[in-house]
């Protein structure tokens, strides 16, 4: 570690909130508004060229003064950040990206698909999504009362701000399997889909700061939103209105998961909640609860045929279907849609012919 870093790591020790990981590895919480996650994980790794983020939080002004103090009590300054590496274009991790390298310089990094994401979004004109989401629901079965707010914000031409629309174009890909240019690290980035289809992990391959304590493990994986240590993330389609390309978010997961299994990484820093260890046990568990998920959806299929919409309905959530609000009931449809076309890979549901919207039965 620098002498910059040590510096940072004695500011830190009294900071609210700022966790020191040691070894040149912080981690602020950055808070979400209005998110029952609460907040993002911010982590700050020293370099020889200096400070380097691994998320930035989202775009609000709250969160900029948190991640700012933040900064300040490791020792640093948002003007001293050299890179911003994006574990996936979310909002929650690439939203205060642009403002960052406004305030730095800073170059910002993220994997080639997420990038591609981006760039859709900045040019896509709301409209468009609005149209897209109302076909897209319409085949999942949506019923009309769901599909009504839609049509009359496109009829109305009061669209709003299309979320993602100012975020940041990155500077550089993360390439996966290759180390980071990161002097003074061994940073790898790992490709992860399956909550985005550019999410990374970055595998810190370094003798965790415990190692001389007997902790078993080989060094400590920053996973964002892939692996986290007591909720799975959403799993659903990868939105994208001029993209038919017809993918297996919940397969990419599984087997991005495995990968990470591999590495078993001494610990882990996600993006949300806090750090763990026994990444392959943890991964077993997930991988336990998608199969789980998986058979359990099987067996609503073996009644009556259901359409996504009827199959999300029946899903369990972690509040009564009658409670989700509006915009997630759309995410838990495309969470439906994703195990849903996982089961139909794997030969254990198919389509009803004839049906419009079409319904699926267990095969």
């Amino acid at each position: 570690m620098t002498g910059a870093g040590a510096a940072r790591e004695a500011g830190a020790a009294g900071a609210s909130g700022v966790t020191d990981h040691g070894g040149g590895v912080w981690s602020i919480p950055v808070p979400i508004p209005d998110n029952p996650l609460g907040h993002t994980l911010v982590h700050l790794l020293d370099t020889d060229r200096g400070p380097v983020l691994i998320d930035t939080g989202w775009d609000d002004p709250t969160s900029w003064d948190t991640l700012t103090a933040g900064l300040a009590a490791c020792g640093t300054s948002v003007s001293d950040v050299h890179g911003v590496l994006v574990t996936h274009h979310h909002p929650d991790h690439h939203g205060l990206s642009a403002q960052v390298r406004e305030a730095s310089g800073a170059w910002i990094a993220m994997h080639e698909a997420d990038a591609e994401v981006v760039r859709r979004t900045r040019e896509a004109e709301p409209t468009r999504w609005l149209d897209y989401l109302a076909v897209k629901l319409t085949a999942a079965g949506a019923p009309k009362e769901h599909l009504a707010p839609l049509r009359e914000a496109r009829a109305s031409g009061h669209t709003g701000t299309l979320p993602g629309s100012r975020a940041a174009q990155p500077d550089r890909h993360i390439t996966p399997g290759e180390l980071l240019d990161l002097p003074g690290r061994r940073l790898r980035a790992i490709w992860t889909p399956g909550h985005t289809p550019g999410h990374v992990c970055l595998h810190l391959e370094e003798a965790h700061p415990a190692a001389a304590e007997g902790m078993p493990g080989h060094g400590r994986l920053f996973s964002g939103d892939h692996l986290l240590p007591e909720i799975s993330p959403h799993i659903g389609l990868y939105e994208d209105p001029d993209d038919a390309t017809v993918t297996d978010p919940l397969g990419d997961y599984v087997d991005s998961l495995e990968r990470v299994a591999a590495l078993d990484p001494a610990e882990v820093l996600p993006a949300h909640q806090h750090a763990f260890t026994d990444a392959p046990g943890r991964v077993r568990a997930l991988l336990r609860h998608h199969e789980e998920r998986l058979a359990g959806l099987r067996a609503l299929l073996l009644g009556a045929p259901l359409t996504p919409w009827q199959l999300a309905e029946a899903m369990e959530w972690n509040r009564p279907w009658a409670d989700i609000p509006y915009g997630s009931r759309n995410i838990a449809v495309s969470e439906a849609e994703a195990h849903l076309r996982r089961l139909v890979k794997q030969g254990r549901a198919e389509p009803v012919p004839g049906t419009d919207p079409a319904a699926y039965r267990a095969v």
